[in-house]
């Protein structure tokens, strides 16, 4: 790949996730000490992104694909976002604050499917290529949790001020978006390229991506849970510096993502998924078993464990929907595959983990977190017992009918 290209693909992969790290850790205990939401409220909020990635594919599959290129669609709801982050900063009333990050969720939502869209569009060897773009995301993601506790020492009480770093990064981002390389609209190129979502259904005659894709929704469901409940957790039993440690899971991330060749050529697709499901049952029952004294180490060990539970599911469910969906499906896949996951799944969970907490509130301020984690293990041991059985490592492409 040329060294320009790679380095203007990896700054925008940085950018992206620097943009919602820096908030969406957070947002759980930012609600909770600065709004006094409840658990409930927390869940709504989570469940926004999740709503907007089911929405927002329909429409700017359409609109980025077939009048515009990419890049400035992916410009332009930056730019608008952060405008929209920084209103949500000023927000004071919990209510108010969720319909609002529900319309800056619709503008971001959409930029994940392109942002992998405008590098897959690059690249040549997508397996061996796209963990090294993709890397650069979880960089941006450790750097943001690090800044909260380490560079901008922002208190619980004081994190609305994340929002309005985002909105920052977001207009400069916006900005930079404007020297990527061209992804063509595919009215300019080929008739291969010219799908919805909708269209990509053609892949369910595959089993083992229906599998597949009733695996990734499921496997979001705890995924919410450690996203919406785990700062707040770290901090309500009262480790120190939590934001920061948390970005130890981004650590790891980033270390297991540029594995993933080495141990997709040796496990393929099906045990890689297997072991971050398995890394899945192990986090959360070391949550649950963990705290902030003699058995901190097992709160750290959870939080590191995101590497695995991350990797081995998400960004290897990636490369295995572009394998296995053919070259005129593979950008709706890709968005089908957002929709399962960021979408169904997390708002889901998002629902889900915001009853459970509820329900394990103590005196509207702690909570049985014991019972609270037992809920996402079990859920995270019954996907893979589903998965192991059901699952077969299929990777030929589903074949297309032709007129």
């Amino acid at each position: 790949m040329n060294p320009v290209v790679r380095i203007k693909l990896s700054l925008m992969m940085l950018f992206q996730f620097f943009i919602w790290g820096i908030w969406f850790v957070t947002m759980g205990t930012y609600l909770s000490s600065s709004l006094k939401a409840d658990g409930l409220q927390i869940g709504a909020a989570y469940g926004m992104m999740a709503i907007a990635t089911i929405i927002s594919p329909f429409i700017i599959g359409i609109v980025a694909d077939r009048f515009f290129a990419p890049k400035k669609v992916f410009a332009l709801l930056h730019f608008t976002g952060g405008i929209v982050l920084f209103i949500l900063s000023r927000i004071v009333d919990v209510n108010i604050f969720n319909w609002v990050l529900l319309l800056y969720a619709l503008l971001y939502a959409p930029t994940l499917a392109l942002a992998s869209s405008i590098a897959f569009s690059q690249l040549k060897n997508v397996e061996k290529s796209f963990s090294e773009i993709r890397v650069f995301g979880t960089i941006g993601w450790i750097i943001a949790g690090v800044s909260i506790d380490r560079i901008f020492n922002i208190s619980p009480q004081e994190l609305g001020l994340t929002f309005t770093i985002a909105a920052i990064a977001s207009v400069l981002l916006a900005a930079f978006s404007l020297f990527l390389p061209e992804s063509a609209k595919t009215t300019e190129t080929t008739p291969e390229s010219k799908t919805s979502i909708s269209e990509a259904f053609v892949l369910f005659k595959n089993r083992s991506f229906t599998v597949f894709f009733i695996a990734s929704i499921l496997i979001c469901i705890p995924l919410s849970f450690y996203y919406s409940l785990t700062n707040l957790f770290l901090n309500e039993v009262g480790l120190v510096n939590a934001t920061s440690k948390m970005a130890f899971g981004q650590f790891s991330e980033a270390a297991f993502i540029i594995l993933i060749p080495f141990f997709l050529q040796r496990w393929g697709v099906k045990w890689m998924i297997v072991a971050g499901m398995i890394a899945w049952v192990l986090r959360f029952l070391f949550f649950r078993y963990g705290d902030a004294g003699d058995n901190s180490w097992m709160l750290i060990t959870g939080i590191i464990l995101h590497g695995i539970c991350y990797d081995f599911f998400f960004v290897t469910g990636q490369i295995y929907t572009d394998r296995v969906a053919p070259k005129k499906y593979r950008n709706a896949a890709q968005g089908m595959i957002t929709m399962a996951t960021y979408g169904i799944g997390w708002w889901i969970g998002s629902i889900l983990s915001g009853f459970v907490a509820k329900q394990a509130t103590i005196n509207e301020t702690a909570h049985h977190w014991d019972a609270i984690w037992l809920v996402p293990a079990a859920i995270s041991a019954a996907v893979m017992i589903l998965f192991i059985a059901f699952f077969r490592n299929k990777n030929s492409q589903v074949p297309v009918q032709t007129v």
